[in-house]
């Protein structure tokens, strides 16, 4: 291990000892990691006897809601002091959305992360640009803090592993990321139920989105970028919620030609969330920072308040500098 990596988790881990209260939260429009990292780190301190907040941020996605002690993620009140607030993967401040108000009553946060992008902005800063996800460094802190990982905590962490990894294809998956996986593997998860949940078992609705969604499909600089667009009223005719959306920017991605994959989601008429991926060497990050947004070289994602055509407008602006063409 890193020692500045085990440097931070001593301190984090000092403090959690001293805590007997303890929140944690991560991001608006939730995933399989923060939300698989959330539940396993959340039961993991669970087994030190510590009173363990988990803080919803947003609507959960019918993808994670067969995960172990999903229904502990509730919304709380603020109280007028919090002993210690954990921050899970969340590059800013903002992505906490309406729990970001929680961190100044806290006394101590830790944040967790694995974002390039991070602000820094806990009194821990354990973020690590090269963790395939922040699952893995919720494994890394769980073994340091020599928590035993039953089958729960397990199943959490391979979601949260397989989500941020696109099932282990994605360039952050590492050799650690499969000795991990192997790992929780033989503490005996159902990975065929995991699987199933995460990648086999998309509703009706979703599945409309998705032709919907296709139909629209636009391509740009010889096929190498390709943009979608989704729109309240294309939700409404799918009788589908914005969290259905979910893999339709990888499915774009993994077109044959494209390098730069957009979609754009409408959450009202002047805020347009922007998700980007690409597959081998444009900086999606670079683009998206552009627009005060952040994320990975090949993920990344940021936030437009604008209409969706002049959304496209600009980000295909941006782009077309950025290729030169």
């Amino acid at each position: 291990m890193d020692s500045l990596l085990e440097t931070h988790f001593k301190k984090a881990y000092k403090h959690i000892i001293e805590s007997h209260n303890i929140y944690i939260a991560s991001h608006v429009q939730p995933d399989g990691d923060n939300i698989g990292s959330m539940l396993s780190l959340g039961m993991a301190l669970k087994k030190l006897n510590k009173n363990v907040y988990f803080l919803k941020s947003d609507d959960i996605p019918s993808d994670y809601l067969f995960l172990p002690n999903i229904d502990l993620i509730k919304d709380y009140s603020i109280f007028d002091e919090i002993e210690l607030f954990i921050a899970l993967d969340s590059s800013d401040e903002g992505r906490l959305g309406k729990n970001k108000d929680f961190l100044t009553k806290a006394k101590l946060i830790i944040n967790i992360d694995h974002h390039v992008s991070n602000t820094n902005f806990g009194h821990i800063n354990i973020v690590d640009k090269d963790a395939s996800s922040t699952g893995e460094l919720i494994y890394d802190f769980i073994k340091y803090m020599n928590i035993s990982i039953d089958e729960d905590i397990a199943t959490c962490l391979y979601t949260a592993l397989s989500s941020d990894t696109g099932s282990f294809m994605y360039d952050n998956t590492s050799a650690k990321t499969h000795e991990i996986a192997a790992e929780l593997i033989r503490v005996g998860i159902d990975k065929g139920k995991i699987n199933i949940n995460l990648y086999q078992n998309k509703s009706l609705e979703r599945t409309k989105l998705f032709i919907k969604t296709m139909d629209n499909l636009e391509l740009y600089f010889d096929n190498k970028v390709a943009l979608a667009k989704i729109s309240q009223e294309m939700l409404e005719d799918c009788n589908a919620k914005m969290e259905d959306s979910e893999g339709i920017i990888s499915y774009i991605r993994d077109i044959a030609p494209v390098e730069i994959a957009i979609l754009l989601k409408e959450f009202n008429e002047s805020e347009i969330k922007v998700s980007m991926r690409s597959k081998r060497y444009i900086d999606v990050a670079k683009i998206c920072s552009v627009f005060g947004g952040g994320g990975h070289i090949r993920a990344a994602g940021c936030t437009i308040n604008d209409t969706l055509d002049r959304a496209r407008t600009l980000i295909i602006k941006e782009i077309k500098g950025l290729l030169g063409d």
